[in-house]
């Protein structure tokens, strides 16, 4: 049986694995179907993560390091899909894809979420390379540029707002005729004089080369295209939490979520099942930043060593 099995292998995952195999436990696997590292190994440059400045390094760079701890200290990787996990008496079982069953004292699930593409031409090519969807870990490349935002909701103005503050203009692009922020939102959107909100509209394609993102083109509901030499495009039209795991047969979620799918915790990362602990952007409140995922998977791992060591 293992002292905690670890579902997902980002930022959270691997801190969880580091902590709870320095801290002691004897068994500790991580499940990550690939390579270890989230999302951020998708990135070219980190420049916000703290003690880590190095030009020369991209997101997966970055995270190798990281494995590389992980593993020294005896954290186990399979490269097996979690179909589910259920609570049995005090324990968990852990179903794996192909039929094989995994025994736990404890589960850390760290399984993240994944950014909702909006769908328009050049994304996917320049997805990385000027096509962003986290204005706190991008929006410095662009400092004193133009950029564009596409989004009509909260998560969309206030990252708008925070790209006001580093950026020449912030143009908003929105596919309804009124956005859906709440009114303060909108409001210190309105009030910011290089914030510039265009409705009714897409994005048609992002435009590009060999460097990067070099302008957007927007489409109105006549059909009429506008052309925007921006370097930046920002899209905000939601994340997909990846909470499959905590389905059971039925569909129902075995701990308590909101409405969003996101996995209620308390500040020690604990669901509302015993035992069972979720870190990093697929719970409540995420910042959706390497820095305060990997803060997640440490609290949860000092709290999985306080839970076995009570169960003892």
């Amino acid at each position: 049986m293992l002292d905690c099995a670890i579902i997902g292998g980002g930022p959270a995952g691997l801190t969880a694995g580091l902590y709870a195999s320095r801290g002691g436990l004897q068994n500790v696997t991580m499940f990550e179907m690939g390579m270890p590292g989230g999302q951020i190994t998708g990135s070219s440059e980190i420049e916000n993560y703290p003690g880590f400045f190095d030009h020369t390094k991209s997101g997966m760079d970055f995270m190798n390091t990281w494995q590389e701890q992980c593993f020294a200290f005896g954290l186990k990787h399979e490269m097996k899909k979690v179909i589910g996990i259920a609570k049995t008496g005090k324990h968990f079982t852990v179903s794996i894809e192909g039929g094989d069953i995994v025994e736990a004292m404890t589960v850390i699930v760290a399984t993240g979420s994944t950014p909702k593409r909006a769908g328009f031409a050049g994304e996917d090519e320049y997805f990385g390379k000027g096509v962003s969807t986290c204005a706190t870990c991008d929006g410095f490349f662009y400092k004193n540029k133009p950029v564009t935002v596409l989004g009509g909701g909260d998560t969309a103005l206030e990252e708008a707002f925070y790209l006001s503050n580093i950026c020449s203009d912030v143009y908003v692009v929105h596919r309804r005729d009124e956005f859906r922020a709440a009114p303060p939102t909108l409001d210190r959107a309105n009030r910011k004089e290089n914030i510039h909100l265009i409705t009714d509209s897409v994005i048609d394609e992002v435009l590009g080369d060999a460097m990067g993102v070099s302008g957007v083109k927007i489409k109105n509901k006549n059909g009429e295209i506008t052309e925007l030499d921006n370097t930046g495009l920002f899209v905000f039209v939601g994340h997909d939490v990846n909470n499959s795991v905590l389905q059971d047969s039925d569909g129902n979620f075995i701990c308590d979520m909101n409405d969003r799918g996101q996995v209620i915790v308390d500040l020690s990362m604990r669901t509302s099942v015993e035992g069972l602990f979720s870190a990093g952007d697929m719970r409540i409140e995420a910042p959706k930043q390497v820095v305060s995922a990997s803060g997640d998977g440490a609290v949860a791992a000092l709290q999985v060593i306080a839970y076995i060591q009570e169960q003892a």
